[in-house]
């Protein structure tokens, strides 16, 4: 089997249990029953878990970067971004353990510190940029401070996975992330900019195209 091909479908496979059972109980064994591969085989690619989960979180943060990156570029308007960018996280976040970050936390320092760069930067310079470009357009109220909102937008996203704070067995991670997105988005938004999103809402639950809304 070619070498980059089982690199790729051992990544692959690691981030589906990984990202199911969550990051602590998945050991070497399950990954190399779950690929029907040997141990040997992962440590030809990989020196040890600690270095596996650290290239998985690597090329899941540069996927997301690639979707959120096209989803700015392709939008028309800062609400038609917060629009699908609110899509991308429910599909995302239906498919995450909640345990996922707190077990990259405390367990994985190395691939933690890239989920934080992640967030600090990337995260953190998109929202950034929306914001001010939907108060330039009057979508968003002129009065609110953009690095402070880029900064609650971090901390909300954070709080959906505390399973003190939202108990997993009375709430689904996709639905407390939009609801926390919705909220986000209301405070920003003028009522000129909570009318667009609203219709945006309602195309997306009528599977029409955006391009019927303006």
């Amino acid at each position: 089997m070619d070498d980059l091909f089982t690199y790729e479908k051992i990544l692959e496979g690691a981030e589906a249990l990984f990202m199911k059972y969550g990051v602590r109980s998945v050991t070497m064994d399950d990954i190399a029953r779950h690929l029907a591969v040997s141990k040997k085989t992962l440590y030809q690619h990989f020196a040890d878990k600690d270095d596996l989960v650290f290239k998985m979180s690597e090329k899941f943060l540069e996927r997301a970067f690639s979707q959120y990156d096209t989803i700015a570029r392709t939008s028309r308007n800062s609400i038609e971004e917060l629009s699908k960018v609110s899509v991308c996280m429910k599909l995302d976040m239906e498919n995450i353990n909640p345990s996922v970050l707190f077990d990259l936390q405390k367990y994985h320092p190395k691939a933690w510190n890239l989920w934080t760069e992640h967030k600090g930067k990337i995260i953190s310079e998109s929202v950034l940029r929306n914001i001010r470009k939907g108060i330039e357009d009057g979508y968003f109220r002129p009065e609110v401070n953009p690095e402070i909102m880029a900064l609650i937008r971090i901390a909300l996203i954070e709080s959906a996975f505390n399973g003190e704070v939202f108990p997993r067995e009375r709430f689904s991670l996709a639905d407390v992330q939009s609801q926390l997105f919705d909220l986000f988005v209301h405070g920003l938004c003028t009522e000129k900019g909570k009318r667009l999103y609203q219709k945006y809402k309602e195309t997306q639950l009528t599977n029409q195209p955006n391009e019927a809304i303006l």
